[in-house]
Formats: C-alpha cells, structure tokens, sequence
C-alpha cells in the first residue's frame, strides 16, 4: 500500500467458540485471548506489554469470534518488527499464571454481567441460541457465569498449547511494508515456535432449530425484538447477492424497513437488518428497539417488510445498494487494519483469496432476478424466529410474525 504512512498485522488463530465442544468449555478461547496479555517470560507484566507498545504510539488489541482469535496492532513502519516480536511473544510463550486467571476469570464475569445490562446485545444472544440450538455457534462466545466460573486452569493452559500453534495461524500485514523485510521479520519472531496438532471446528447441524419465539421478560424502557433466520455459508456466492437485499431492506436511512417503520410510522428510532456467514451456515436479521406499546405492531410490520422483500426489488434499489456496499469496500482499503483482515480471515478459514476488486466484480455483477431468488431462498415463514427482550409476556407475541405480502 504504497500511499499508507501505517502498517498493520494481523495474526489469526484457529481457536473461537466453534472450537468449544460442550457447554462446559464456552467461552474458553475467549478466557485465553484475555490472559495472553498478562505476561510471558519475557515481558511477565501485563504492564510490561502495554508500556512497549504505547512508547511506540501504535496500538495492539485483539478480538475473539466464532471461527477464529485475532491479535492486530498498527503502528508506523519503523516499529513494525517490535510490534510482530510482541504478538508472537503473546502466541507463544504466555506465561498462564494461575493469580491471572483467577483475577481475568472476574473481569470476564463482569463483561458478561455488561451483556445482561444490554439488551440490544442480549437480545442478539437469544436469537443465536435459537437459530443454533444446542452447537457452539449459537453460544455466547465469551461463555456463561457457570462455564466462565467453573473453567479449570490446566484446561485453559492445554487449549493454549494445542490451539495456538504455528500450523494453526496466519499472519497478515498491510500497509508500507517492504515484503521481503517483512518475511524476515516473521521468521524472527515466529520461527522457533513448535508445530502441534490442533483440534477442528465443530460443524453445523442443518436441520436442528430452535424455539420460533424466544422471549426474555425484563424491566427495560423498550422493547428489544431481533427476528433471524438461516442465511448462506460464507463460500455461497449468494451472499453477495443477501448483502444487496440487506441493504435494500435495512441498511440506511433510505432503506424500506427504516423508511416505514421509523419516518412513516415513527415506531421506533433504531431499525436495521444484518447477516451473518459462516463456514458452513450463515443467518439474516432485523434488530428494533421500540415502545412497549408498540412492540406487536412492530413485529407485523416487520412481517409485511419481509414479505414485500419476496416481490422483485427495483432497478433503482438495487443500484443504490450497488452502490453502498462499493463505497463500504473502497473506503475500507484506505485502513491498513481493515486490508490485513481482509486477507488473513480469508486465509485462516480457507476461503478463497479474493482481492478487493474481485469481491466487488461479483457484486456489481447481481442481477435483479438474483435477488429475488435469494430472497426465496432466504425468507420463509418456515424459518423465521423472533427473540425479545423486555417488560411483554410471551402469549403478546403469539402468531404475531407473519410475512406480509
């Protein structure tokens, strides 16, 4: 990236919540992401780390998902063989105290406590639970108080020694970096780091569903409402075409969902629909926190919308979602983050290595009969599900969700 003054690298883990068996091991690779910081035998503090990398004034963080750990930094070029020394101290030689553990053990307690404290978030949770019953995919990633309360140190310190392995990992960087330098910048910090045989991901079962209506009852000013239901895996083509009819139905002020529901019924101040894909599963949504007294009507509107999205789209929608999704891709290219993620994620899960170009190639390429054969596909009252967070009794919600026409 000739025109950045940055670097990023992001190194990317085989370990997240679909590398988690049983329920008693949720949220265990999320407990480690939290304790690589807090030493190694090199750096034994905690401190010892954050001081090295703000002296540099760069930054280093990591993240924890379903299919995989990340830990990123971005600093300036000459910093860059510090910060790649830094994370692979990390990966490789964290020390695993037991006094850490039980110390982050009540950190990760009180962020799951903060979930609980947020609807808009837990909702998302009940919502996961029912479209992936009983799987690792449809569980909190960090975990549950019992999982996270109950995890033993050595099982945290095993997953480490067989997760976090040179043949489980992907490094990727981008920005003004000289690639040669940058080979041996990794090979210096990660070369002695010993291969092992890591554990896989835990496939989808297809045909396992949950409850059609999740509802948690709760003293909140709103009502939370997420409806989902099972989308396309992230090697399905379609998916360039559900991200289009995404757009189109709840992303922006423009969209059908936000115009109706918002600006022409004014039920609610925060709309939107999403999807998720996975290796070999993938989910669409619509989040809306809303009145109490405006929760049922919500959900049938919501119903209509969905069932409108089954009739074929405009020429002009569609172009405006052309449209949204090229500018999101171009102005991430400008951040060395975002272009070290777009690579290393595709690497560490084995998808294709599409440049920004060709992901933008076979959007453009969508036609309108695409998108309505995805929204077939996709959107059938078979597969709806409805979660809910707040002060309403399950029987309000009774047969509510219907598609409209």
């Amino acid at each position: 990236m000739p025109y950045a003054r940055s670097v990023a690298v992001s190194v990317y883990v085989a370990a997240g919540s679909r590398y988690e068996p049983t329920p008693a091991e949720a949220g265990l690779s999320h407990f480690l992401e939290h304790l690589c910081f807090k030493g190694t035998t090199r750096r034994p503090r905690a401190l010892d780390i954050s001081m090295e990398i703000d002296a540099v004034g760069g930054n280093l963080n990591a993240a924890t998902n379903r299919e995989l750990t990340v830990y990123y930094g971005k600093v300036t070029p000459e910093y860059l063989g510090h910060t790649i020394d830094i994370i692979g101290d990390l990966l490789s030689d964290s020390l695993l105290v037991d006094e850490e553990i039980e110390r982050e053990r009540g950190v990760i307690l009180e962020e799951l406590a903060a979930v609980e404290d947020s609807p808009p978030e837990h909702v998302g949770v009940l919502l996961d639970d029912a479209l992936w019953p009983d799987q690792p995919h449809g569980r909190d990633i960090a975990g549950t108080d019992a999982s996270v309360e109950a995890m033993p140190a050595e099982a945290i310190r095993e997953y480490y020694h067989r997760q976090y392995v040179p043949n489980g990992t992907v490094v990727s960087l981008a920005g003004a970096v000289d690639p040669a330098e940058a080979v041996e910048m990794v090979r210096a910090a990660f070369g002695a780091w010993a291969p092992g045989t890591p554990s896989g991901w835990v496939p989808d079962r297809p045909g396992v569903m949950g409850s059609r209506l999740s509802v948690l009852q709760k003293d909140t000013e709103q009502v939370h409402l997420a409806i989902g239901m099972r989308g396309v895996d992230a090697s399905d083509d379609d998916r360039y075409v559900l991200d289009l009819l995404s757009i189109i139905v709840g992303e922006g002020m423009s969209s059908r969902l936000f115009a109706r529901l918002r600006e022409e019924l004014g039920l609610c101040y925060d709309i939107h629909s999403y999807m998720a894909t996975l290796l070999d599963t993938g989910m669409f949504g619509v989040y809306a926190g809303v009145d109490p007294s405006n929760a049922v009507e919500a959900v049938r509107e919501i119903g209509h919308e969905l069932g409108r999205a089954l009739a074929p789209v405009s020429e002009g929608e569609l172009s405006r979602a052309k449209a949204v999704a090229r500018s999101r891709t171009q102005l991430r290219l400008e951040d060395t983050r975002a272009v070290s993620a777009l690579y290393g994620s595709q690497a560490i899960l084995g998808l294709p290595m599409r440049t920004p170009e060709e992901t933008l190639a076979r959007s453009a390429a969508v036609t309108l009969a695409d998108v309505e054969r995805v929204a077939r596909r996709v959107i059938t009252q078979d597969r709806l599900q409805l979660a809910v967070v707040g002060p309403l009794e399950a029987a309000a919600f009774a047969d509510v969700l219907q598609l409209g026409c």
